[in-house]
């Protein structure tokens, strides 16, 4: 098991650690270069198929098209690897691109992989968060401990609030 948690917290105000990501098309890209024109929402998940996640995947699915229409781009990111997230995306219809990260690199730059506890147990995993970014680089929101339903909702709200 990997032991190491992440240790930088990241605030809002701060630049968004940049990583590489591969579209759904197969091609690779930078955060900074997607964020270019556009405000990008980062969501990070525990697991493809779950309950919850599935949730935050409905919501956002429904809402890609407000989303889009005000200029923001929406990205996933969770522990599993790309073969999941293909059948994530083609069972729930998933317009926008996931990003596997099963060695937690990026959740540990955005200081989302920690310590959990589930049924009494603690584990170290994925804190559901979403980070909200400018076309400058810098985080304007952070939503720690998410619930899912809801979620999109309080995402765009933000989104709006922000646009300009």
């Amino acid at each position: 098991m990997d032991l190491e948690v992440a240790d930088n917290q990241i605030s809002e105000g701060e630049f968004a650690p940049d990583f590489i990501m591969t579209d759904s098309d197969g091609k690779t890209i930078k955060l900074s270069d997607l964020r270019k024109n556009k405000k990008v929402v980062v969501y990070f998940y525990p697991k493809d198929f779950t309950p919850g996640c599935t949730t935050q995947a409905k919501e956002f699915t429904r809402d890609h098209v407000i989303f889009k229409n005000l200029g923001i781009e929406i990205i996933g990111i969770s522990p599993d690897h790309h073969e999941s997230h293909i059948k994530f995306r083609e069972t729930m219809r998933i317009p926008y691109t996931l990003v596997a990260d099963p060695e937690h690199k990026i959740a540990k730059r955005y200081g989302v992989h920690g310590l959990k506890k589930f049924m009494g147990k603690e584990y170290l995993g994925v804190n559901r968060s979403t980070f909200v970014i400018d076309e400058n680089g810098r985080i304007i929101k952070i939503f720690s401990n998410v619930k899912p339903a809801g979620h999109s909702q309080e995402v765009m709200e933000v989104c709006k609030s922000n646009n300009g």
